[in-house]
């Protein structure tokens, strides 16, 4: 994901706040955790950027900047990509496949729904995730996204011989990062493209958490892993020769490039030919 990394907020991994208190006993040990839900955001946006997230209240979204992730402003984003692909490649706007364009918007936004989730279910065994619906965003480029989530998409701590991997799978990917899929369909994006952007939004998020907070590397790829191996996840992704994580698609970048000649993210299926 490293390449379409670089566009902005589109791409993966490279300050929230909420109100709540309590005290902390480690989470990511598998001891109950108290930890109140304004110091799991905050802990949360420690890793950067990607992961920072506000919350709301629940029926009472921020007026403007913020606005809903419907169809007609997913497709201003798509059109703002585009643009920015085209200018950073001296381009038309109409060089650029609104496809791609739809694919690396989509790979950027995957990646903001992924990162914090992960990262609440990782340090403090919680799940993170709302309806498409309910969250806001401003959709500013040159950065991530900023996102605001209901107060209650902060699921309760779970026991340690819960099934974690399990429960993420069915609050964030079958929920809010199908749905978001389904909404850029309309940009001619194959399914099997958009579900490659979500298991490559997945692995950019833990390598940047394990990057950020060694101690929990071995926690974090063993769920990753148990993650990405479940459905529709499972057939997303391969390993590399260096035994790293190898996407089965291509997020269509380099094919913004002039010529379509650009640069192939790391974690890229084409690398293996």
């Amino acid at each position: 994901m490293t390449a379409a990394g670089d566009i902005g907020s589109d791409g993966g991994p490279s300050g929230g706040g909420a109100t709540g208190g309590g005290a902390t006993v480690g989470g990511a040990s598998g001891a109950a955790d108290v930890v109140g839900p304004g110091a799991v955001i905050e802990e949360i946006a420690a890793l950067g950027p990607f992961f920072a997230v506000r919350t709301h209240p629940v029926g009472e979204p921020p007026p403007l900047p913020w606005q809903p992730m419907g169809e007609r402003q997913l497709g201003e984003r798509v059109t703002a990509v585009r643009e920015w692909l085209a200018a950073a490649g001296g381009q038309p706007t109409g060089s650029v496949e609104l496809r791609v364009a739809a694919s690396v918007a989509h790979l950027g936004l995957a990646a903001r729904l992924v990162s914090p989730a992960l990262a609440a279910a990782v340090l403090h065994r919680r799940p993170l995730a709302c309806d498409v619906g309910d969250l806001r965003w401003q959709p500013v480029l040159g950065g991530p996204v900023p996102l605001s989530l209901p107060a209650d998409a902060l699921g309760a701590p779970r026991a340690q011989q819960n099934d974690e991997p399990g429960l993420l799978l069915g609050r964030l990917v079958d929920g809010p990062l199908a749905e978001l899929a389904r909404r850029f369909e309309q940009f001619g994006v194959s399914p099997h493209i958009l579900l490659g952007n979500s298991a490559s939004a997945v692995n950019g998020a833990a390598t940047m958490i394990a990057a950020t907070r060694p101690r929990l590397a071995p926690r974090t790829a063993e769920f990753t892993a148990s993650l990405l191996a479940r459905p529709p996840l499972s057939a997303q992704y391969g390993t590399a020769p260096d035994g790293g994580f190898r996407r089965r698609s291509c997020c269509l970048i380099y094919r913004a490039a002039p010529g379509g000649r650009g640069a192939l993210c790391g974690d890229c299926a084409l690398r293996a030919h």
